[in-house]
Order: structure tokens, then sequence, then C-alpha cells
């Protein structure tokens, strides 16, 4: 009797166990889409993990690097982090996470391990503003590294350029030249690299030239740099004792 009634048995349990194989095959997809879920997360966690470490590992590099800075420019020096770059249009500006209880003060250099970067224009006893090498407010003493002729260079009309204005149409600057700190008015250290001659304008009409340069530090790669302690007090006296020629 049971063998007779077995097929329809069969057809009787069909759906139910259909129902439960299309249930088995739903768990199963959602287990594996679970577990790829998982996996993605872990990937990306995995990549977040490995990109941080390399950013560690390059700023340590850095650090490093600025470190070895110190050995070679005879000042003390205090290493800052950027916190923001200041929106605005019309200057070229870094606020540091360092100031005057540091003991930062406006006129003191700012460098990396390419060059001068720029110049502490204003703290506060917590952050410290920089103006950058190329703002048009920065003018640095500087000379030739191959013939010494001193210049002075500013901060560009062309954005992240620097010039040399009011040349004698005839003076003997090329492009290629490299310009270093010259150390006149005792604020930037003699011989600090800042930058490469890019062009020459030479106007014989009016008799003078100018010099395009591109700068050899390069603040937009880095965030941590050196503010170079010097006397900006004594510079300024000795500036001031200059201007007045010398008279009481």
């Amino acid at each position: 009797m049971s063998v007779a009634i077995y097929p329809f048995q069969r057809a009787v349990m069909a759906p139910r166990d259909l129902v439960q194989q299309v249930n088995e095959w739903v768990n199963a997809a959602n287990l594996i889409r679970s577990e790829n879920e998982a996996l993605q997360r872990q990937r990306i966690e995995l990549a977040q993990v490995a990109s941080h470490a390399a950013q560690l590992a390059a700023e340590n590099a850095q650090l490093r690097r600025l470190l070895g800075v110190t050995d070679t420019v005879a000042q003390s020096a205090v290493v800052v982090e950027v916190m923001y770059e200041p929106t605005n249009a019309f200057t070229q500006r870094l606020v540091f996470n360092k100031g005057s209880k540091a003991g930062l003060a406006p006129g003191m250099p700012v460098i990396d391990e390419g060059g001068v970067v720029g110049q502490i224009v204003r703290v506060t006893p917590m952050t410290a503003e920089a103006a950058l090498v190329t703002d048009e407010q920065v003018s640095i003493p500087v000379q030739l590294l191959r013939n010494g002729l001193r210049l002075i260079a500013f901060g560009g009309n062309s954005p992240g350029k620097m010039e040399v204005r009011y040349l004698a149409a005839n003076a003997d600057i090329k492009e290629g030249d490299t310009i270093v700190t010259s150390g006149v008015g005792g604020l930037f250290p003699a011989g600090l690299p800042v930058a490469k001659v890019t062009s020459v304008e030479r106007d014989t009409a009016s008799g003078f030239a100018r010099a395009v340069c591109e700068p050899l530090a390069h603040p937009e790669r880095y965030r941590h740099f050196l503010v170079l302690q010097v006397d900006v007090a004594r510079a300024e006296s000795n500036r001031q004792e200059v201007d007045s020629g010398g008279s009481d």
C-alpha cells in the first residue's frame, strides 16, 4: 500500500521541498553576500591602514630630512606643522600650529629641505602665519650662486613665481642660475637655497632687466617645516642703525 501511494506523497511534498530548497538557496546567497560585504569592508579598512602607514612613513622621512637640515644651518629651529591655508586671492600664506609660546616671532624664516619657504608675518601665543616667498609682500636679500651678484627677490606677479626686478639690462644673470640668501639684513642666514632663474627679460630701451624665478622649496608637498629662530630684534636694530647712517 505504501508503495502504491508513494508517488502521491512525493507529489504532495514536492512544493514543500521546492520551497525548502529555494530557502536554502536564498540563505546561501545571503550568506555569500554578507561574506562578500565583510571582505569588501576588510579590504577598504586594510587599504586605509596601508595608506595611513605610507603617509606616516613619508612624514617621518621628511622630518628626518628636516632634522638633517638643522645640521647644516647654524641656527636653532622649531619644527612646525601646517594647520590650514587661508583662502585669499591676493596673498599666499600658511598657518602653523605653534606661535609665540614656542619662541616664534614675525620676521623669522621658514624653510624645508629644498630651501626657503617664506617668512613669519604674524603670531599668536599658539599659532603663526607665514607668507610664502611667492607672496607679493615678501622680499628677500639674495645673491647668485654662480658669481655672488647681490639682488633682491620678490614674490612674483605670476602664481608660484618669484622675480628679481630693476636689474641693469646687462646684468650677469641667466636662465638656470641658482639664487641663495645673501645674509644681508640678518634675518635670512646666508647660503639658503631660494630659487632657480627660469627666464630673463632685458629691455635695452629702459636699461633694465627682470628675471623670473622658480622657488626651490615645495610647501605644497609637505606638512612640516622649520622656523629658524633668528634674532629678529637685533636684525631690526641693525637695519635702523644702517638707515640712520650709524648716528645716535
